[in-house]
């Protein structure tokens, strides 16, 4: 899908793009604080999709890699989006960046170069190389002949983590008792990955009239409340979850180690919330899943988690395992919203609705003017009619 071309800020007396530096290591905690026309400074190694359409949503002025942004171990999907929506991409200008720059200093960009700003000398601090369509074009082609180096290593990866979590998938060890009821209900499990925002308005009519449970993974609870919905359930390790969806009153399960340590009870402790620990090595995703069905959900319907080939390898090997184990364990009960979206139809159409409510306004009209019960009736209300008239009359 190609996205809007952003309109980029420009200094008035030297090329290129200008704007205040925004840098953090972990790009979806930049993301939080990135502003319109900022240039954003990441450390992301083969950079994902759900990542880069953060930052085209943040509409950043620029974005300047320390890594590679395709290392061709896989063609990963976020490079493109970048690309495609005008935004200069500037690639592998090396760690030291971080240490060079400082945040909310101005920088400039101009070709494959970044410069400090006039005040500062205006000299070069790093150089990169910027990608263009076409140069990202010729190494996705490589990256695709890669891939069956990044099976192997994805059916390796997989065996050991079966090994380690065999007892919780095959049989349901370590999954916590929680108080939310899960049995023989639909549940609607969000996550703030791909494409979430147009899969929860698409499930809107699903929602209203099965009423599943609304269990959102760390961002997907903040997903739910930006359309109007309640969370009733938490899942994550509380890193990306906002104070409001916290205290919203939904039951909050945190994601921690396999050593029992939850750095998200910390934040929970300290707001004066409780929650309840699920030791997994999977991701919170994934363990969402598992709790929904060992609790006897009935139906999974998963909102912005990975399906595809693609997606999996996008979020990396060691997810790639346990998202493809988890799925294999919850089997028929987990359908993706997509497919939810594109089957489920209302069982009343608004057009029958409509024909049903003016059937039964014709009957009503019909009874008035057809019984001496109706006929009373309409009496009675022309009699208050004329009395409310002459009422009105009197006072002008």
């Amino acid at each position: 899908m190609r996205m809007p071309i952003l309109r980029r800020r420009r200094s008035d007396d030297l090329p290129g793009i200008s704007g205040t530096a925004r840098l953090d290591h972990r790009t979806k905690n930049l993301t939080k604080r990135l502003k319109p026309g900022e240039i954003a400074i990441i450390d992301h190694l083969d950079l994902d999709r759900v990542s880069a359409e953060a930052l085209v949503a943040c509409e950043v002025g620029a974005v300047i890699n320390v890594r590679p942004s395709v290392s061709g171990r896989y063609p990963n999907l976020g490079p493109d989006i970048i690309v495609e929506a005008g935004i200069p991409l500037i690639d592998d200008v090396g760690p030291d960046l971080f240490s060079e720059v400082q945040e909310g200093e101005t920088l400039r960009v101009e070709g494959d170069a970044i410069f400090r700003d006039a005040q500062h000398g205006g000299k070069a601090v790093a150089h990169g190389f910027r990608h263009t369509e076409e140069s990202l074009a010729k190494l996705m082609h490589d990256a695709r002949e890669g891939l069956s180096a990044q099976l192997e290593a994805f059916a390796a990866n997989t065996m050991e983590f079966l090994k380690r979590e065999r007892e919780l998938l095959l049989d349901g060890v370590g999954v916590p008792e929680v108080r939310t009821s899960f049995e023989d209900r639909h549940v609607l499990i969000v996550v703030r990955g791909y494409d979430y925002k147009h899969d929860l308005v698409a499930l809107h009519p699903y929602i209203r009239e099965y009423r599943p449970l609304l269990v959102g993974v760390d961002g997907g609870a903040d997903a739910l409340l930006e359309v109007g919905l309640k969370p009733d359930m938490i899942v994550g390790d509380m890193d990306s979850v906002s104070d409001d969806a916290l205290q919203s009153g939904a039951e909050l399960v945190v994601h921690a180690y396999r050593d029992g340590r939850a750095p998200g009870l910390g934040r929970l402790e300290r707001m004066g919330l409780s929650g309840v620990p699920f030791p997994a090595a999977g991701t919170s995703e994934d363990i969402a899943m598992l709790l929904a069905d060992d609790k006897g959900a009935q139906l999974i319907v998963a909102v912005g988690t990975h399906a595809t080939l693609m997606e999996f390898l996008d979020k990396g090997r060691s997810g790639m395992a346990s998202t493809f184990l988890t799925r294999l364990r919850v089997g028929g009960k987990l359908v993706d919203a997509k497919g939810v979206s594109r089957l489920y139809r209302s069982r009343v159409s608004s057009g029958l609705l409509w024909l049903l409510v003016l059937a039964g306004v014709v009957l009503v009209a019909a009874a008035l003017f057809s019984t001496p019960t109706g006929q009373a009736y309409l009496d009675v209300v022309g009699s208050w009619w004329d009395r409310f008239s002459f009422w009105l009359r009197g006072l002008f």
